[in-house]
């Protein structure tokens, strides 16, 4: 994947994160969940795109 896709992703997410922090009426509970679910869904995406995901899928416990 291409280093400006995963840029142009990281501040799509980033301003869509602000847009509804801002403009979005929310309790502040609901909106820092809301933050902590986006920034693990990023870099879990992240990680795979990158490939490191992929490798820990053939670890065995």
């Amino acid at each position: 994947m291409p280093l400006i896709n995963v840029l142009l992703v990281l501040i799509v997410v980033g301003v869509l994160l602000w847009l509804v922090n801002t403009y979005i009426p929310m309790d502040r509970k609901i909106k820092n969940i809301l933050n902590i679910v986006a920034v693990i869904i990023v870099v879990i995406w992240l990680l795979r795109a990158f490939g490191l995901l992929d490798s820990l899928q053939g670890i065995r416990i």
